[in-house]
C-alpha cells in the first residue's frame, strides 16, 4: 500500500482532498451543486481534446474547465442559471464523447477521465497539481469574506459594495482550477462528491465557517485515503469508494443533526429559526 508506485498517488490525493474541502464549503453554503456537477465535464472535454492531439491533458482541463465556468457565470445573468447549466452540461459531455470517439484509447481514456485513475498518477503531474492547489487556496484567502457576505447575506454585501455576480463569476473560475486538478484522481463524473459531501457533512456539525472549513477538509482527507486504501485491497474502483463514502459522512452528519435537534428544548426548536453562520 505505500510501496514506491503508489506514493504519488497519497500525495496527489491528499492535495486534492485538501482543495476539494476548501472550495466544497463554499459550494454547499451557495448552493452551487449543480455547477460544480457541470463544470468537470467540461474538464473532461478538454482532457479528452488534449489527449487527442498530443497536448498535457491537464492543460485542456484548465482551458476548457475554466471556459464553461465563466460562460455559466455569464449567460445565466441574462436567464435561469440552472438552464445554462444544464446546456453547459450536455454541450461539454457530447464534446467529450466526441473527441474520445476519435481516439484508439477509447476504453482507457473514457474510463479514467470519468472515474478516475489515481494510481496512474505521474511523477512530472505532482508539481502542476500543487501549483493549482496553492492558487485554488489563494484565491479562496484572498475572497473568503465577500465569499461569505454573499453567501449568507447577498442584500448586506451590495449595501457594501460587493458586486454578487462578481462574485459569482471569480467563485465558479476557482472552482474550475480545483476542477482540473480533481478530475485525474476521482473523475469528472464522481468530483462533485468529494467537493459536496465533506463540505455538506461538515455543515451539519458546526454552523461557524472556519471550523467547519477544517472540518470538510478533514472529511475529505479521510474520504480519500480510505478510498485508496480499500481500492488497494479490493482492485475495485477508487471513485466507487469516494462516492460512497462521502455519501456515509453526509448520511452522519444529516443523523447528527437530527440526533442534536431532538435534544434541545422544545420551545427553541419551535421558536428559533435556524441559526446563520457566524462570522
Amino acid at each position: 500500500m505505500f510501496a514506491s508506485f503508489m506514493i504519488n498517488a497519497w500525495i496527489v490525493a491528499t492535495i486534492v482532498a485538501v482543495i476539494a474541502g476548501v472550495v466544497g464549503f463554499f459550494v454547499v453554503l451557495r448552493g452551487s451543486a449543480f455547477p460544480a456537477h457541470a463544470i468537470p465535464n467540461g474538464a473532461f472535454a478538454g482532457a479528452a481534446g488534449a489527449s487527442l492531439i498530443g497536448v498535457n491533458t491537464l492543460i485542456g482541463l484548465g482551458v476548457f474547465s475554466v471556459l464553461s465556468a465563466l460562460g455559466i457565470g455569464a449567460l445565466g445573468r441574462r436567464g435561469r442559471h440552472d438552464v445554462v447549466t444544464a446546456l453547459a452540461l450536455v454541450v461539454m459531455l457530447a464534446l467529450g464523447a466526441f473527441f474520445l470517439s476519435q481516439t484508439t484509447e477509447y476504453e482507457p481514456e473514457i474510463f479514467s477521465l470519468l472515474f478516475g485513475e489515481v494510481l496512474g498518477i505521474a511523477s512530472n503531474e505532482i508539481l502542476p497539481v500543487a501549483g493549482l492547489g496553492v492558487v485554488c487556496i489563494g484565491a479562496v484567502a484572498l475572497l473568503y469574506r465577500p465569499l461569505i457576505l454573499t453567501s449568507v447575506v447577498p442584500d448586506i454585501a451590495e449595501a457594501k459594495g460587493v458586486r454578487s455576480q462578481r462574485m459569482e463569476m471569480a467563485f465558479l473560475v476557482v472552482v474550475a482550477l480545483a476542477t482540473a486538478m480533481t478530475v485525474p484522481v476521482v473523475g469528472a463524473l464522481l468530483i462533485f462528491s468529494l467537493m459536496i459531501g465533506p463540505a455538506a457533512a461538515a455543515r451539519s456539525f458546526t454552523n461557524r465557517p472556519p471550523v467547519a472549513i477544517l472540518l470538510s477538509v478533514a472529511i475529505a482527507l479521510a474520504t480519500v485515503w480510505a478510498a485508496i486504501a480499500i481500492s488497494f485491497v479490493t482492485d475495485w474502483p477508487i471513485g466507487f469508494f469516494v462516492g460512497t463514502l462521502s455519501a456515509f459522512a453526509y448520511a452522519v452528519g444529516r443523523a447528527w443533526a437530527a440526533w442534536r435537534r431532538t435534544k434541545a428544548p422544545r420551545s427553541i426548536r419551535a421558536d428559533a429559526p435556524e441559526p446563520l453562520f457566524a462570522f
